[in-house]
């Protein structure tokens, strides 16, 4: 009886060490569908984000992130003008600019 409870409880102190391994499966797996889900999609919106104001000038037309509708007069570093009426001009930050306006748009 001594050799069989030798090599029991070598044989559970194995499968311990899987169960461990196991056992942080589903945690890899829930991170990696954040990861795929999430995170991956939000970096290369930021990306593309970046990349359509580092493009801006002057006389595109602009949707601002509050709605408002107009046209680029003025580029700064960090600000621009933003004409929305004939004699109406607004200033605002550059990351407010959600998206440029296509030709076929009013």
């Amino acid at each position: 009886m001594g050799i069989a409870a030798i090599a029991w409880a070598q044989a559970g102190g194995s499968s311990e060490g899987s169960a461990g391994l196991l056992s942080l499966a589903p945690f890899v797996l829930i991170f990696a569908v954040f990861y795929f889900l999430l995170i991956l999609p939000q970096q290369k919106k930021q990306k593309r984000q970046k990349e359509m104001l580092s493009k801006l000038k002057k006389g595109d037309r602009i949707i601002l992130s509050s709605g408002i509708w107009g046209s680029i007069t003025r580029l700064d570093k960090d600000t621009v003008t933003v004409q929305i009426d004939d004699n109406t001009k607004i200033k605002v930050q550059r990351e407010y600019v959600a998206q440029l306006r296509t030709n076929d748009e009013g």
